[in-house]
């Protein structure tokens, strides 16, 4: 079966490597963080497999039988007055195989006044959009491999327009328990619009990750790196705020050189006392770093942060992640042991 999945993986990503990123597509928030632990972790993880059911939200292949009975719930007090969470749970019917795994991605954009064309006031309009993943793993014969999918169902309504779309998450890991080393490729958001907001069909936003991590074997340390966005190539493009002048007026725009390019698509994070009762995580984005970075001034974007502990049968978890000077986020999570 392995021999199918994995020529599969790459026929798939051959088909769809035109892809769109930030931006340039619609349901952007499908790609927004899942909890405070991928948060804390620079923002894309991709190999935890353990109690964590909110990981299934990211990545279908890590769904296992320890994340039976658990639900998660978590929230994200987001920029510009945004919020949005997440809710998964699964349930296991045999310990196995047959873990099936439920999650629900919400995002609110608040309330805004509307105008027409002549600056008349129209009145107040929100905006809101869901998503509505059902997934599932299995095991590839007696190998070291897993593969997962999540079906998504994601609706959306911006003012007077709604749209509706359905959409997959394909994962394939790899798990080695002699080093303690995991590794991942997700395909995530292959699918497509079935109602247009105006009559104009847009691309969902398409990514390619892979990630790989691994436990210490002294230290109670577990690295993650995770390489994202891997359909397109180069991510990065100049940013025109930061074009230079010499004394005769000539204007230069910013190089991104190869090193620069490649850097934007790598996250990395380390995650403290891993399977402790209490644990710190901290991450650091290198993409969102040099967009969001002022020039000659030190504001530790790309940089997140975050713990969490357990109290008998629940789990808090909280990441600060830095974005701007002027404005980051906090992530709130609790998964609660309902056996």
């Amino acid at each position: 079966m392995l021999k199918k999945i994995v020529p599969f993986f790459w026929l798939l990503v051959g088909v769809v490597s035109s892809a769109q990123v930030g931006g340039e597509s619609t349901y952007q928030f499908l790609n927004l963080v899942s909890s405070p632990r991928q948060a804390a972790l620079g923002g894309k993880v991709l190999t935890n497999v353990d109690y964590d059911v909110a990981q299934g939200l990211y990545n279908p292949a890590t769904i296992n039988a320890n994340m039976d009975n658990q639900l998660a719930l978590n929230y994200t007090s987001y920029l510009g007055g945004i919020s949005y969470g997440t809710a998964s749970y699964a349930y296991t019917m045999d310990r196995r195989t047959q873990t099936f795994h439920a999650g629900i991605t919400y995002i609110n954009y608040g309330s805004f006044d509307g105008y027409d064309e002549n600056g008349n006031a129209t009145g107040s309009f929100t905006g809101n959009e869901a998503a509505l993943s059902l997934g599932y793993a299995l095991q590839i014969g007696y190998s070291d491999f897993y593969f997962g999918a999540n079906l998504k169902f994601i609706t959306s309504k911006l003012e007077q327009y709604n749209s509706l779309g359905v959409a997959t998450d394909l994962g394939l890991l790899y798990i080695n328990e002699d080093l303690d080393f995991n590794a991942a490729l997700v395909i995530r958001n292959f699918g497509t619009q079935l109602t247009t907001y105006a009559g104009q069909n847009e691309p969902l936003p398409f990514e390619i990750d892979f990630g790989m991590s691994q436990r210490l074997e002294n230290v109670p340390i577990r690295w993650h790196i995770t390489f994202e966005n891997l359909q397109e190539w180069p991510i990065a493009v100049s940013n025109p705020a930061r074009v230079t002048t010499d004394l005769s007026g000539n204007q230069t725009p910013e190089k991104v050189g190869f090193l620069g390019k490649a850097i934007r698509h790598t996250i990395l994070g380390a995650e403290l006392f891993p399977e402790g009762g209490f644990n710190i995580r901290l991450g650091y984005n290198f993409r969102r770093a040099e967009e969001l970075r002022i020039v000659d001034q030190r504001n530790f974007s790309g940089l997140s942060a975050g713990f969490s502990i357990k109290l008998n049968k629940m789990r808090f978890s909280y990441t600060h992640a830095k974005y701007t000077s002027a404005a980051n986020s906090n992530f709130f999570g609790l998964q609660i042991d309902l056996q």
